[in-house]
């Protein structure tokens, strides 16, 4: 049985999504919980590896469950209804994970035929917050927001961001990884300033190379700092390897929002695309 979870949390005090020995990360405290309720061997398959520090409000993953695992799925709600055990196990998990955690996973339900929570998603978006001058400092939102020491002209910003959208090589924007493709969909990408003040992006694409948000929005930082101007964004993209001009900045501003996935009879002939053309590793952020 495949079981669909979605997920957030705060990324903080976790290295990353991807389990890896003697850290601490989402993976790992996750499928060690979920190890407690159904026992055995299993693995959390994520639409979006998070780096250390970067934080999720919608990220969604997939996990496979055996039958003994099945039959060990919960009954019984506390309230005393008695839903199936998987739409249940959302609230096992929250259980065993105490109180205020810094991850939690607020629905699990039966996956459809074909569904991959990596391969069949068809989009990712993320949001990232800035707090300049113009904003000033809230400690109450120092965990999720980077600051930067200057006045951000929002407007070149947002023009630098929309410059960029579209299906580009952007291996100028992101981290190497060996034998990955840096070809990259972007579908959406604009800067704006909420109601505090708050410089927020949205950006969107099909999948993330590795640091590829962060290099996005160090690059138009610059370019609202008056370092760079709008043009040289795009020139950098073209020119198809990291520059100096710009830098990546802080995890800590940034949230997985959201992941898009197509009709249900489309699922598994997506994952199969995506597979046949991203064998490589590379979906990350």
């Amino acid at each position: 049985m495949r079981i669909r979870l979605d997920i957030a949390y705060d990324g903080t005090h976790f290295r990353g999504w991807a389990r890896q020995p003697g850290l601490r990360t989402v993976q790992g405290v996750l499928e060690d919980a979920l190890t407690r309720i159904v026992g055995g061997e299993l693995r959390l398959v994520v639409a979006g590896r998070t780096d250390a520090g970067v934080h999720a409000s919608g990220q969604v993953a997939h996990l496979d469950l055996d039958e003994d695992q099945v039959a060990r799925l919960p009954r019984r709600r506390c309230d005393g209804d008695e839903p199936d055990g998987v739409a249940a196990l959302a609230g096992r998990i929250r259980g065993v994970l105490g109180a205020y955690p810094d991850v939690t996973v607020s629905r699990t339900v039966r996956a459809p035929d074909g569904f991959d929570a990596r391969f069949s998603a068809v989009w990712r978006r993320y949001v990232y917050r800035i707090a300049d001058f113009e904003t000033g400092y809230d400690p109450l939102e120092r965990s999720r927001t980077t600051t930067v020491k200057a006045q951000l002209d929002v407007e070149s910003m947002d023009a630098a961001a929309r410059s960029l959208i579209g299906l580009h090589d952007f291996a100028a924007y992101c981290k190497a990884r060996e034998g990955a493709t840096t070809i990259r969909t972007l579908l959406e990408y604009d800067w704006r300033r909420d109601a505090v003040g708050t410089l927020i992006a949205h950006v969107r694409a099909d999948a993330f190379c590795h640091s590829m948000v962060r290099a996005l929005v160090g690059a138009c930082v610059a370019v609202g700092e008056g370092r760079i101007d709008v043009d040289r964004v795009v020139a950098i993209r073209d020119a198809g390897a990291r520059l100096p001009d710009t830098k990546v900045l802080a995890a800590r501003g940034l949230v997985l929002a959201e992941v898009g996935y197509p009709a249900v009879e489309l699922l598994a002939s997506r994952a199969e695309q995506t597979r046949n053309r991203r064998d490589a590793d590379d979906i990350g952020s």
